[in-house]
């Protein structure tokens, strides 16, 4: 008569018995790994920069590394110049919900008597948010954004198309010295979300094939703006 499976011999072990006994042979070999002293294979490691140094300029190297994520980088030298561009944008993909909560934003396209709207209203429905940023990260192309301005949240994330306006002060090449920006400007106070950006919303879960706009914009538009006035 065959023995049920919890009485198996030890020429057939039940499962977890062999993975009890592999787990104690790799714990075995490490133990005596750390006990065998090696030198290090390459001692030299932490002493090599981590990147090669750059001979561009950041605005250069930005536009390349955004653009090379989809995103599109307009330089602009003054307020008048922004103005032109999104003005084409906005005949472009014909937007009629542009979104912008940003008192400093409002006050240069009211200047311009540029049609936007102020509040959340039928906000299911807009097409563009237009936003300020912490800083621009020359290195990989991205945007540091934060919940501390006016946009919040939502602005960035919700519309299609995401419209982002930076001044050449807030240009910088590596991540800490975007955060080194964040902690002069706050201080203390620092704000309890900090995000990158980099390029448009993308997925490739699906079959492996690549969709831009699946969790957020489908379009990010970064304006760099040398006088903002």
């Amino acid at each position: 008569m065959e023995l049920p499976f919890l009485y198996r011999t030890a020429a057939n072990p039940l499962p977890m018995q062999e993975n009890i006994s592999s787990k104690e042979l790799m714990l075995k070999k490490i133990r005596k790994a750390l006990l065998e002293r090696r030198d290090n294979p390459y001692p030299n490691l932490e002493d090599g920069p981590l990147y090669a140094e750059n001979t561009e300029y950041p605005e250069v190297l930005f536009a390349e590394q955004l653009t090379a994520v989809s995103g599109n980088f307009i330089y602009c030298e003054n307020g008048i110049e922004f103005i032109e561009n999104i003005l084409q944008l906005a005949e472009k993909f014909n937007w009629r919900k542009i979104y912008c909560w940003e008192p400093e934003l409002q006050e240069l396209l009211s200047t311009y008597e540029f049609p936007f709207y102020q509040t959340d209203k039928d906000f299911e429905m807009a097409e563009a948010g237009i936003t300020l940023c912490e800083a621009l990260i020359a290195r990989n192309g991205s945007v540091m954004v934060s919940n501390q301005n006016a946009a919040g949240r939502r602005l960035s994330i919700f519309p299609h198309h995401h419209i982002v306006i930076a001044r050449t002060g807030q240009l910088v090449m590596d991540l800490k010295d975007a955060f080194k920006l964040i902690r002069d400007k706050y201080g203390s106070q620092i704000p309890s979300m900090i995000s990158t950006i980099t390029g448009p919303s993308r997925t490739a879960d699906i079959e492996k094939t690549l969709v831009l706009g699946a969790h957020g914009p489908k379009e990010l538009f970064v304006f760099l703006i040398d006088d903002f006035s």
